[in-house]
């Protein structure tokens, strides 16, 4: 909704020319899941045999690290709780190397298939693996899929009363597995039942009247290079910060070939020898770091959230 992201977007300090004067600091996420663990699978990949599938999560994510030290970037890393209490190591690795750890679940599991008491359940056992394993709290989460929506909104007071301050599973745009195209998408900060909580959205820019998405997973794979630069640089007109994310598993091509239907296929396989080069040819153009160290809270603005989600429609 225009309205919505008008008011979100007051108070930017702009120049004469309409562009923000504060060059914003923009954000790169890593979200830490095996192959087997996309959702793409998930009707062909039973859970309880996760173990029974040859791991590749370790060395994707060290390729991913490797990449980022490169060019001297920190990233957000989101774990999921099923891989930290595997690899222990590796999620220490994250931390050492300056990363910041946030939660991506346990079970990577859609939270509108949820109930309340089993999202509350599986995000906290995720949230204590990390921490005990880190030695750190952790303050960020990100939901499997994108999948808060408008059928699970509630899920964003239980994260706040696990002691998450943000979030960033908020994507506006049409999909068929997500998306809240009406939400803003300048950071924002609301009220929840249980304390204040802080919204990144996935990043979009805007074309003919619609919210596109731009610069992350497969939307960096599956569309031209041209389209990926053309919409960073639209949204970075509008003043929007840049999140953009990966998983390590895109950066494999020689990741085992699971069976699933054909639109699952190709979404998953396009392009995974591309994905690694892209990716470092986003960061090289930009100011990437971690939602920890980017400072984007500090330019949220308040937004009855709840009150939009009641009446939106």
């Amino acid at each position: 909704m225009a309205a919505d992201w008008a008011i979100l977007s007051e108070g930017l300090a702009r120049d004469p020319s309409g562009m923000p004067e504060k060059i914003l600091k923009n954000v790169v996420s890593v979200d830490v899941e095996d192959y087997f663990h996309a959702e793409a699978f998930a009707d062909v990949v039973d859970r309880a045999r996760w173990d029974s599938y040859p791991s590749r999560v370790e060395a994707n994510t060290r390729r991913l690290l490797q990449s980022l030290a490169k060019l001297n970037v920190h990233a957000t890393f989101f774990v999921l709780g099923w891989v930290a209490e595997r690899f222990p190591a590796l999620v220490r690795e994250i931390a050492a190397s300056g990363h910041e750890l946030a939660c991506h679940s346990y079970w990577h599991r859609l939270i509108y298939k949820l109930d309340p008491a089993e999202f509350r359940e599986d995000t906290r056992r995720a949230k204590n693996v990390i921490e005990q394993i880190a030695g750190q709290a952790i303050s960020g989460y990100r939901a499997p899929t994108y999948s808060v929506t408008d059928r699970s909104v509630w899920a964003l007071d239980i994260l706040t009363e696990l002691g998450f301050t943000y979030d960033s599973s908020i994507f506006p745009i049409h999909h068929d597995r997500y998306g809240m195209p009406g939400a803003p998408r300048a950071p924002f900060r609301f009220q929840t039942p249980s304390g204040p909580m802080t919204e990144f959205p996935i990043t979009t820019f805007r074309l003919a009247g619609h919210n596109l998405p731009v610069g992350g997973g497969g939307y960096l794979r599956l569309l031209p290079r041209l389209y990926t630069r053309l919409g960073l640089k639209r949204a970075q007109k509008e003043g929007l910060p840049i999140v953009i994310y990966i998983h390590p598993w895109e950066a494999d091509p020689d990741q085992p070939r699971l069976p699933g239907r054909l639109s699952s296929r190709l979404r998953h396989y396009t392009n995974l020898s591309r994905t690694l080069d892209r990716f470092e040819s986003v960061l090289r153009a930009g100011n990437y770091t971690s939602f920890r160290e980017s400072g984007l809270a500090d330019t949220a603005k308040d937004f009855d959230f709840y009150e939009w989600n009641q009446h939106k429609n």
